[in-house]
């Protein structure tokens, strides 16, 4: 029965296996020691960029012919997965720089794809610029513009909650480009840090992923080449919705990695925790909510893989479109991690309310992938449209 091709769908390859020991043992070896000072200096982890810049796990997917590694879509998320077992923060760099290109991927030209990626793939960051002040799930009622001035587009305006905004060197920036047409008047272009008129205005203070830099944006006047705006005017937002059933798994597979750091801390602690002369992993309440805590971090494992797994064919199964499978994979992953992260904190007793130990900045990393890459309101908004149509 295993060499049924049907049943290896639901177990990663051997080539995932092997990745997932090379990054966790990068991850441990490299990025956990500095997790704690991370959080509690609010500072950018560059350990964990050169770490992940020099073993090339920093932007797996980017395919080959742009000197990327070309890695399969549940191997990125096994990457993020594995990085944010040990640090939500970290976890960014890979999950942002896909974030970032995906639509340039999935919809630019060769020419700029050749412009950008190489760049990515060498060790620079890439970040997504979508929402603003007062357009975020509501993505149609954005203000920043952009206007054709010959072969080239003028860009003004802002972009809030900008994930690594002021760390990465290029963004995909969506604009109204005909304020007529609605969210069919919007169009995605790639910004240069350096452009002219380009600055970060604001870099927010968080609950949690404190060393990935939350930014505020902004552009005046800033001249983008006609070369370098992605796909026609105004496939934008079609664009960005392409993008988020590629992406909104990688959230899935961040939750993934928080809750199984969170897991694996707690089953640690409670066998070496005593209390009334036995290990606390010895009473049944404990082992129930570590029993629930495994149960769950696997079944949300397997629904990240299997949307991640489906984005790459391009194919939903049971006629199911992939914006559903995305959703509910993000959706579930992080629900998921919130429980598994509080159970946590609560196994650890007063311990784990404490600074000395990571569950408390695990919980507070967990929260964030409820939120963005679409609140898992929105998500669900998404899932149950899908579901009645």
């Amino acid at each position: 029965m295993s060499g049924n091709p049907d049943f290896d769908l639901y177990r990663p390859a051997e080539e995932h296996e092997e990745l997932r020991a090379a990054i966790r043992s990068l991850a441990e070896k490299e990025i956990e020691p500095h997790a704690a000072d991370v959080d509690e200096q609010e500072r950018f982890p560059q350990e964990a960029l050169d770490a992940l810049n020099a073993s090339g796990f920093n932007a797996v997917h980017v395919p080959e012919e742009y000197d990327g590694q070309g890695a399969d879509s549940v191997a990125a998320c096994i990457v993020i997965e594995e990085v944010a077992r040990v640090c939500g923060s970290s976890s960014l760099i890979p999950a942002v720089n896909k974030l970032g290109t995906m639509g340039l991927i999935l919809a630019g030209d060769d020419a700029l794809k050749k412009q950008v990626l190489p760049e990515i793939a060498g060790g620079k960051m890439a970040s997504y610029a979508l929402s603003e002040r007062e357009a975020g799930s509501d993505a149609a009622a954005m203000r920043t513009r952009a206007k054709a001035d010959g072969d080239d587009w003028i860009l003004n305006g802002s972009k809030a909650w900008i994930t690594n905004g002021g760390k990465s060197t290029w963004y995909t920036v969506m604009a109204v480009t005909d304020p007529e047409k609605g969210a069919s008047g919007i169009s995605a272009f790639m910004v240069n840090a350096a452009d002219e008129g380009f600055g970060v205005s604001k870099t927010e203070k968080k609950l949690g992923i404190k060393g990935s830099p939350t930014a505020e944006l902004y552009f005046e006047n800033v001249r983008i080449p006609g070369d370098r705006i992605i796909g026609e005017p105004g496939s934008g937002f079609k664009t960005a919705l392409q993008t988020l059933d590629h992406t909104r798994p990688t959230i899935g597979a961040q939750a993934v990695g928080i809750a199984q750091g969170a897991l694996d801390a707690a089953i640690a602690y409670t066998q070496e925790r005593k209390q009334f002369g036995r290990a606390i992993s010895d009473f049944q309440n404990t082992q129930f909510m570590l029993a629930d805590m495994a149960m769950k971090v696997e079944a949300a494992r397997l629904m990240v893989y299997t949307a991640a797994a489906n984005a790459e064919r391009g194919i939903a199964p049971g006629g199911q479109k992939l914006g559903f499978l995305a959703a509910a994979s993000k959706t579930f992953a992080s629900d998921v991690a919130m429980e598994v992260t509080t159970n946590a904190v609560q196994l650890f007793g007063g311990a784990g309310y404490t600074r000395d130990f990571p569950v408390e900045r695990m919980m507070r990393d967990a929260k964030i992938t409820q939120i963005y890459e679409g609140t898992n309101q929105v998500c669900r908004m998404v899932m149950a449209r899908q579901v009645l149509s």
